[in-house]
């Protein structure tokens, strides 16, 4: 209650409290102030690059050797991981690509990709360069990303040869060229990620390779910009009459983010934290590749569904079987999960010697309280498993294929 009159009583001198914590190239001094539209602007006078208070911050104040990002694919059966330090560099070259293409500050770029680290990478490139990335969901239909591309005007797309849907494999490439057909903006330069699974027919004079242009890339700064300057502009579904382009600035942004993890979650520097989203969604932005990075944590990106990808064990076992994390997952994954399993025991004989909850938050879309008691309940029985059968049990029960307790 204390915190929350402090924040309404004063506003100012409590987000400029927060706002402290984050590196800054010139702190405001403004906290607060009115647009010619008598909007609220945050920060409005301070300078920073959200990609240097990602990145380059933790790489400068001994975090370089930290893992920033595990990347865990069970459709592909790969995983990649990232210290600071590489993901700093990589995304700093993947800048300077996206920069030699003519881009810059406050120039819009479409990301059209799957649940690659590519995909947030290319999200950090943009920031670092201060330009205005537009994440669309991989594997919108044409229309409705061309509805998208009319509206952001994007200098650049970068997208890839196909994303994967359980065992599907889906070609990104024929719904691009469909989607720029349909548009009446049709953007100079696109750049796109061959994948093993699919290859990609290019359209000479527009369409480049990834590996190819990034081959030949220098690395780019980060570039200082306004706290109010854009971030990103991500769309609203379009269920309800035309998609909406909703703005996000740099500053307040940050700020937010990065408290959030402390205040909300509870995560500290150095912890591992898995948003088990899409970085199509805000929940995807905010919370895979943002505010972790920001806080110092280690973020996981799952290519994978709750279920199907090969079963609803995976979920849990890939990226729960090496480290101690918290999670955040929609209710709607708790939904697929219980539907494909309410045969709650046959999973937990692959999974239940890997998973100790630590912190569990569902974000309820559908606000269904036999979700909430199924999922804690559920959390309960594999921390109260775990804790008192013992490894011996528990390497007998996997063994046996039945449970021990």
């Amino acid at each position: 209650k204390e915190i929350y009159r402090q924040s309404i009583e004063d506003a100012e001198s409590f987000w400029k409290d927060k706002a402290q914590e984050l590196s800054w190239f010139k702190f405001p001094e403004t906290i607060l102030a009115k647009d010619e539209n008598g909007i609220d602007r945050w920060f409005v006078d301070g300078e920073m690059n959200t990609a240097h208070m990602a990145l380059d911050f933790h790489v400068d104040n001994g975090r370089a050797d930290q893992l920033a990002l595990i990347y865990d694919s069970p459709v592909t059966e790969q995983k990649k991981q990232y210290t600071y330090r590489q993901l700093r560099d990589e995304v700093a070259r993947v800048a300077g690509m996206i920069a030699a293409q003519g881009v810059g500050k406050g120039d819009r770029v479409i990301i059209y990709m799957p649940m690659i680290p590519e995909a947030a990478i290319s999200m950090l490139a943009c920031a670092r360069l201060g330009a205005i990335h537009s994440v669309v969901f991989g594997g919108f239909a044409p229309h409705e990303l061309a509805v998208r591309i009319e509206d952001a005007e994007p200098k650049l797309i970068i997208s890839a040869s196909c994303g994967i849907e359980v065992s599907k494999v889906i070609e990104y490439k024929p719904l691009l060229d469909a989607a720029i057909e349909l548009s009446p903006c049709k953007p100079s330069t696109c750049i796109i990620l061959q994948r093993p699974q699919a290859t990609a027919s290019m359209v000479e004079g527009r369409d480049l390779d990834w590996h190819d242009t990034l081959a030949n890339a220098q690395p780019a700064d980060c570039t200082p910009g306004n706290a109010t300057d854009p971030l990103y502009i991500l769309y609203t579904s379009g269920t309800t009459g035309k998609p909406k382009g909703v703005v996000r600035d740099n500053g307040g942004h940050a700020v937010a983010m990065h408290y959030s993890m402390d205040f909300m979650y509870d995560i500290q520097p150095g912890e591992v934290y898995w948003a088990a989203s899409d970085v199509g969604w805000v929940v995807g932005h905010s919370y895979i590749v943002y505010a972790p990075l920001f806080a110092g944590c280690t973020t996981v990106l799952y290519e994978g569904k709750p279920v199907g990808t090969p079963d609803p064990g995976a979920f849990w076992r890939s990226t729960m079987a090496a480290f101690s994390l918290s999670l955040w997952f929609a209710s709607d994954s708790v939904h697929a999960l219980f539907q494909k399993n309410m045969k709650v025991l046959k999973p937990l004989e692959d999974v239940y010697r890997y998973v100790f909850f630590g912190f569990l938050d569902i974000k309820s879309r559908h606000s269904d309280p036999r979700v909430w008691v199924r999922a804690w309940c559920v959390g309960l029985l594999f921390a109260l498993f775990y804790a008192f059968s013992g490894k011996g049990a528990l390497e007998q029960g996997q063994e046996e294929g039945k449970l021990h307790s």
